[in-house]
């Protein structure tokens, strides 16, 4: 079996670096201009996070979709995330849906299908583990077919994980367990480029579980949140790679908020984006070589 979608993000990451763009928008990041003009906010986001796109595409690797901010519109706001994950795809970008599901038996089958294919198709999905495999497994046929890929949350990157994840057990904190776990699941899965289709969420302020769960689980690819606001910089991230692959760094706010308080930041609001990108970009690559 060839994994397409790890040796498609493995190629992305070589080809324009490990940048992953969050688009995650909210009305205080929406040019004022857009505001105005959309006929509605969920309008306003989609064509914010077009423009973005379209402007990012040969300088990040991959776009990350959190669905909360969506959601939080109602229905609109479901299908400003649908077009906004068609777009992406469409241009031939690899699309993450941030949707964090965790339940299992019938329920994760339908959040499988919801997400996988139909209206909210995406290309990786990010999973809960916290009910175990039952709630990994219903997504296992759409891996098993080459063109899908998860990451499952092992150490977050919020002030409060370290309650439960940093959790101490008579050899290692609790998140090292679930990262053996997430390996394991993964191992049927891995492709030429060496990484598996199943990967992990490991963030970039906790610490030094970036560089554990590196040495320990070299097959792990990982999405690393914690870049730019919320800290972190290319210091932080670059023990979460490999020979300058293996991992896609995550950052939302500091992108595509990049034009706040520009003069011309409601016309140039992508061109600004691009630039903070770059600027990422180049930051981590100076620190993984």
């Amino acid at each position: 079996m060839i994994f397409v979608i790890i040796e498609r993000l493995y190629k992305a990451v070589e080809a324009r670096g490990p940048v992953c763009l969050g688009l995650d928008p909210s009305p205080e990041l929406l040019p004022q201009g857009l505001l105005r003009t959309a006929g509605s906010l969920a309008e306003g986001y989609l064509e914010f996070n077009r423009k973005i796109v379209d402007a990012t595409l040969d300088v990040v690797a991959c776009y990350k979709v959190q669905i909360a901010h969506y959601e939080a519109l109602g229905v609109e706001g479901l299908v400003c995330y649908r077009d906004t994950l068609r777009h992406i795809r469409a241009r031939g970008a690899i699309a993450i849906g941030d949707v964090k599901r965790g339940d299992i038996a019938s329920t994760a089958a339908m959040y499988a299908r919801a997400h996988f294919e139909g209206d909210f198709e995406a290309d990786f999905l990010t999973l809960n583990p916290y009910l175990g495999f039952d709630a990994i497994s219903p997504f296992l046929p759409y891996l098993e077919r080459g063109e899908k890929g998860l990451f499952v949350l092992i150490r977050t990157s919020n002030p409060a994980a370290a309650e439960f994840q940093e959790f101490p057990s008579p050899d290692r904190p609790l998140y090292l367990h679930v990262a053996e776990a997430v390996a394991r699941w993964g191992e049927g899965l891995i492709g030429k480029c060496g990484y598996s289709a199943i990967g992990g969420v490991v963030g970039a302020t906790a610490g030094d579980a970036l560089a554990q769960v590196r040495r320990r689980f070299p097959s792990l690819f990982l999405l690393v949140p914690g870049y730019g606001a919320q800290g972190a910089g290319g210091v932080e991230v670059a023990p979460a790679f490999r020979d300058g692959n293996g991992a896609v760094v995550v950052a939302a706010r500091s992108i595509i908020g990049a034009h706040r308080g520009k003069p011309d930041g409601d016309r140039r609001f992508a061109d600004y984006a691009r630039s903070a990108a770059l600027s990422m970009r180049e930051d981590i690559r100076r620190w993984i070589g």
